[in-house]
């Protein structure tokens, strides 16, 4: 049965591919939930409480009860609700969608970003090639599967959702071949059938503004120099 309104709540910000991704799970469960959008620069006294570590979103809040970080809440939502299961059901496949999403998360995310927004020209060219090496471990990994999860999308797909919405995006910013269908063309397959999946394209923010913001941030950086 899926949780009422009143059963959960998810603070978190519109364009964050952290939150897209509790945002994904959620949809593909066929939750309600009652999202509360937050300010960064001035955090609710609800997201301080709830997340007194970090102080980030995403949060997600159920029966009142938190849980902070996007990949620990996925996990949870799918130990919670058992329809549509997102992590496999064998132990050693379980591990393996674990290992590939904390290796998304450790050698992508931030690889990726700092190959765009960082001043630093060399630190740049270090984590495009970190993230070039990266990508390329998921490309073998991938094979000729449709999604990594096998015939539908699953753990490592979710977490994925950053490689397929969000480097795009940073990567037209700074006119940055990066992820490109030449250089990848199995994960760059696989990142299209990713966004243009219903459930995922129901949940992703419109593109525009966020290119705006990006583009933004990127030449306020580059007038710094």
């Amino acid at each position: 049965m899926a949780a009422t309104q009143e059963d959960v709540t998810l603070l978190g910000v519109v364009g964050s591919p952290f939150v897209c991704r509790v945002q994904i799970a959620l949809k593909l469960k066929g939750i309600e939930c009652k999202f509360l959008e937050e300010n960064l620069a001035n955090k609710s006294d609800l997201l301080l409480k709830s997340n007194p570590v970090y102080k980030k979103v995403p949060v997600f809040i159920h029966n009142e009860k938190p849980i902070a970080e996007s990949l620990v809440i996925v996990e949870y939502i799918d130990e919670t609700w058992k329809n549509n299961p997102i992590l496999p059901s064998d132990p050693y496949q379980r591990s393996f969608a674990r290992f590939w999403s904390k290796f998304i998360d450790d050698k992508i995310v931030g690889a990726s970003w700092k190959s765009v927004f960082t001043v630093d020209e060399k630190e740049r060219e270090k984590n495009v090639e970190e993230s070039l090496e990266a990508l390329q471990f998921l490309e073998n990994e991938l094979q000729d599967k449709r999604f990594f999860g096998g015939d539908e999308f699953g753990f490592v797909d979710i977490a994925g959702v950053f490689i397929a919405f969000s480097i795009p995006i940073f990567q037209e910013v700074a006119g940055l071949q990066l992820f490109t269908s030449e250089k990848f063309p199995k994960l760059f397959k696989w990142s299209q059938e990713l966004i243009n999946h219903p459930v995922v394209k129901d949940v992703l923010p419109p593109r525009e503004p966020l290119f705006a913001f990006f583009k933004s941030l990127y030449e306020s950086l580059s007038a710094s120099k």
